[in-house]
C-alpha cells in the first residue's frame, strides 16, 4: 500500500512514533501499518480492545459513551495516543454488518484521531459486505495517519529521561477541516472533529 510506505517515509523523516487502537478492524490496521519500510523504527504498536470494560479501564473511554460514536472514537485514539506516549494515533470503531447494531445501520464507521494538540473524528457511511467495510476502514484510517502525522514537526528530543514526552499532554479540540486528506473511496459524510456523529466497534 503506497500510502503506507509514504506514512513510512513521513514517521523516519521526522523522527515521529505512530500507534493505532482497534475495535471494528480486530487487528487489521496494525498488521498493514506494521508492514511498512522499518515499522520498528517509528510504529510504538496497536491496541485491540472490543470490550466495553477494556475500553474504559485501559484507555479511559467514558462509561456509558455509545462504543459506535465519534466521541468513542476520539476517546480512544487520544487514550492510544497517552498510553503508548506517540506522536499521532488512530481508532477504528464501527458496524462492519451484514446487519445493523445497536440502532446503527451496517457501514457505520468513525475513525478517531489524536496528536498532542488536537484531536477530532472522521465520519464513514461505507456499504459491501463486512470485508469490504473493513477493508474500506483501514484504508481510510492509513490516510488519517498519513495526513497528520504530515501536519507534524519533527519530534526533536522531545522525550525526557524518564520517559514523559507529548502523547501525556492533554489534548484539546481538532480544527474544522482536518481530515479531508483521509476521505474513503466509498460514500462517506465530511470530517468533522466535533464529538457530534455516532459509530461502533
Amino acid at each position: 500500500m503506497d500510502e503506507v510506505e509514504a506514512l513510512s517515509a513521513t514517521a523516519r523523516t521526522r523522527g515521529l512514533r505512530v500507534c493505532v487502537v482497534e475495535s471494528l478492524t480486530s487487528g487489521r490496521l496494525a498488521n498493514t501499518v506494521g508492514a511498512g519500510d522499518e515499522a520498528s523504527e517509528w510504529f510504538a504498536g496497536g491496541l485491540v480492545a472490543y470490550f466495553t470494560e477494556v475500553k474504559e479501564r485501559v484507555l479511559g473511554v467514558t462509561p456509558g459513551t455509545d462504543p459506535v460514536s465519534a466521541v468513542c472514537a476520539e476517546q480512544l485514539a487520544a487514550g492510544g495516543l497517552a498510553l503508548f506516549e506517540a506522536d499521532v494515533c488512530v481508532s477504528t470503531t464501527g458496524v462492519g454488518g451484514p446487519g445493523p447494531e445497536g440502532g446503527h445501520p451496517p457501514g457505520t464507521v468513525f475513525l478517531g484521531w489524536a496528536t498532542s494538540a488536537a484531536r477530532g473524528h472522521r465520519a464513514l457511511a461505507l456499504s459491501g459486505d463486512p470485508e469490504s467495510v473493513i477493508e474500506a476502514t483501514v484504508a481510510a484510517a492509513v490516510r488519517l495517519l498519513g495526513f497528520h502525522a504530515e501536519q507534524l514537526r519533527p519530534a526533536g528530543p522531545r522525550r525526557s529521561v524518564d520517559g514523559a514526552q507529548a502523547g501525556t499532554r492533554p489534548i484539546l479540540s481538532g480544527a474544522p477541516g482536518a481530515d479531508a486528506a483521509a476521505s474513503a473511496s466509498s460514500s462517506a459524510e465530511s470530517g468533522r472533529t466535533s464529538p457530534t456523529a455516532s459509530a461502533k466497534g
